[in-house]
């Protein structure tokens, strides 16, 4: 596309992989050839946004390639569609986390009375919200410990998108808050000599309050509603007893968690 804008990736898609981007550039030189085309929509500010191709334009630029081919959209809104469908790196649970709550944030701004659950296709899961803001403050915030809670209790609001924004930053705090007591009960497992990397699982595994519900076939209300599912957990997390924990609960939640990767 010679003499046209430069492109760049959304601002709020998962951040760059170098290492992606370089693996990438090296089969694209060995090939010869660069066949796969970004797809380009023009953003907020005139700029062209790549919201599928980020790597492969890293990759291009690594290579020092003046153009490349681009599919071309004037539907803005196809940037926030086109994420969940972006299979050119594998998303793990924090790369899609932070995905979704910069789209949102830019989607509030842009829409703030829409309803949360009509961008339910481009979030894909209300979860990624909540977890995307933890993500923000805590880069390694151990997610996929608190997922399966999250996905039992955390559905989509019908408020707006900026109202249930507002009110995910205050969920996300007693996450963190409830994560505070979940580290202090596992440094003092570890003084008791448990070693697995298990541990953190297990703990919030044990103060769950709805880790024993089986949703049945087509049911979309929550077994609790979030913030009394939150209430109820911070309150196990304060009174959990160390001395409850044996091997043999920590081997269970080992053999589980290796099954699920």
């Amino acid at each position: 596309m010679p003499g046209a804008t430069p492109s760049v990736a959304t601002p709020f898609q998962r951040d760059l992989s170098p290492t992606h981007a370089k693996r990438l550039a090296q089969k694209i030189d060995e090939s010869g050839s660069f066949l796969d085309p970004l797809i380009v929509v023009k953003g907020s500010t005139g700029t062209l946004w790549t919201p599928n191709g980020r790597h492969r334009l890293a990759a291009a630029k690594v290579l020092g390639l003046r153009q490349v081919t681009a599919l071309v959209s004037p539907d803005q809104d196809l940037a926030f569609r086109i994420l969940a469908l972006n299979t050119e790196k594998a998303h793990n649970l924090k790369d899609r986390s932070l995905e979704v709550i910069r789209m949102a944030r830019e989607l509030a701004r842009r829409k703030p009375r829409e309803p949360e659950s009509s961008f339910s296709a481009e979030f894909e899961a209300p979860e990624f919200l909540t977890l995307g803001i933890l993500y923000e403050k805590e880069k390694k915030f151990a997610g996929a410990a608190y997922r399966p809670f999250l996905r039992k209790v955390d559905r989509f609001a019908d408020a707006g998108l900026a109202t249930s924004l507002d009110k995910r930053q205050d969920y996300a705090a007693r996450v963190s808050e409830i994560d505070t007591e979940v580290k202090r009960i596992v440094a003092e497992l570890q003084k008791k000599g448990f070693k697995s990397p298990y541990l953190r699982t297990y703990v919030v595994a044990r103060i769950n309050p709805v880790r024993f519900h089986k949703a049945e076939k087509g049911d979309t209300k929550p077994p609790m509603p979030i913030a009394a599912a939150l209430t109820k957990m911070a309150a196990s997390a304060r009174r959990f007893d160390v001395n409850s924990v044996n091997p043999g609960d920590l081997a269970l939640v080992a053999a589980v968690s290796t099954s699920d990767e």
